[in-house]
C-alpha cells in the first residue's frame, strides 16, 4: 500500500482544517514540518494527534533543519540532539511514526570518521528515546547534496548499526547522482523492510547536487509509483504546492 500526503499540515489554528482538507482529497499521511523552529506546544499536539487518529490520517514529523551530529564544537552536537530530542516528544503527543533529520555533515572529516561519529550519535538518542518511552522511530533522510552525509548507503548502513529507521528521499538521490535514479536498485535494497518512509517532489540540480525542489513531473511520479507499487510505503511531497501536488500524485496512483 502506497500512502501519499503533504509535508505540512500549518500551525496550530490551521491544522485541523488542513487535516480535514487532507482526508477530503483521500490523502493518507502528513508531515508536520518543524524545518524552521519547533512551533507547536504539547496540548496542541496531542489534539492535533487525536483528530489525525480519528480521520486515519498518518502523521510524522520533520525535525529542524540546523542538525549536524558531526560537529566539531560540542555545543551545536548538543544542541541538535536536543530539537531532535523535542522533535520525538512532540512526535509522540502527535501519535506520529517517523521523526525525520538530516544527520549532519562531513566538514574536515573522512567518510569513515563523519559515519562513526553520526552512528555513535543515533545510537544515544535512540537510548534516550527508549528510556523515555517514546514511540517514534528516528529516521535520518538521504540528502541531495554530494558533500553533505547521507547517501542511501550510508543511511541503511545505519539502520543496521543502529536499530533506527530512515526516510528515502527520491529527489535527493537524485540530484545526488546528477540526474541518475536507479529505482530498480533502490527497491532491491529496501523491499525486505516491512514499511518505508519516503519523500518526493521534482529537483533542480547542478554539479555538487541539491539546489531546489520544484513541482511534480507526471512522468516521472508515474515511474516511481509504479516502482514501489508492490512496497509498503508512505510519500511526503515536498513540491513547492504540496498540497497540490500531493493530490496529483495521489490521482496518478489511483491510475496505475
Amino acid at each position: 500500500m502506497i500512502k501519499i500526503g503533504p509535508a505540512a499540515i500549518g500551525g496550530a489554528k490551521q491544522a485541523e482544517e488542513n487535516l480535514n482538507f487532507i482526508k477530503k482529497n483521500n490523502l493518507k499521511a502528513a508531515e508536520v514540518s518543524f524545518t524552521r523552529g519547533i512551533y507547536l506546544k504539547k496540548p496542541d499536539a496531542i489534539r492535533i494527534g487525536k483528530i489525525a487518529k480519528t480521520l486515519k490520517i498518518d502523521l510524522s514529523v520533520h525535525a529542524p533543519y540546523y542538525i549536524n551530529l558531526n560537529s566539531k564544537e560540542k555545543h551545536k552536537v548538543i544542541q541538535s540532539k536536543q530539537r531532535i530530542m523535542i522533535s520525538c516528544e512532540l512526535g509522540h503527543y502527535l501519535k506520529a511514526k517517523y521523526i525525520v533529520f538530516h544527520p549532519g555533515y562531513y566538514g574536515k572529516d573522512s567518510i569513515e570518521e563523519t559515519y562513526e561519529k553520526i552512528k555513535q550519535e543515533i545510537i544515544n538518542l535512540n537510548d534516550t528515546r527508549k528510556e523515555h518511552n517514546l514511540k517514534p522511530k528516528l529516521a535520518p533522510e538521504t540528502t541531495g547534496k554530494i558533500n553533505v552525509f547521507g547517501d542511501l548507503d550510508q543511511t541503511l548502513d545505519l539502520v543496521k548499526q543502529t536499530k533506527c529507521s530512515f526516510c528515502i528521499d527520491f529527489a535527493h538521490l537524485k540530484a545526488r547522482n546528477l540526474g541518475k535514479l536507479d529505482l530498480k536498485e533502490i527497491i532491491k535494497k529496501i523491499k525486505k523492510f516491512k514499511h518505508v518512509h519516503c519523500h518526493y517532489s521534482g529537483i533542480n540540480y547542478g554539479p555538487k547536487g541539491e539546489k531546489n525542489h520544484i513541482p511534480i513531473n507526471k512522468k516521472e511520479t508515474t515511474e516511481l509509483l509504479k516502482a514501489l507499487k508492490k512496497i509498503n510505503c508512505t510519500i511526503i511531497c515536498e513540491a513547492p504546492d504540496t498540497y497540490g501536488d500531493s493530490i496529483k500524485m495521489n490521482k496518478i496512483l489511483e491510475k496505475i
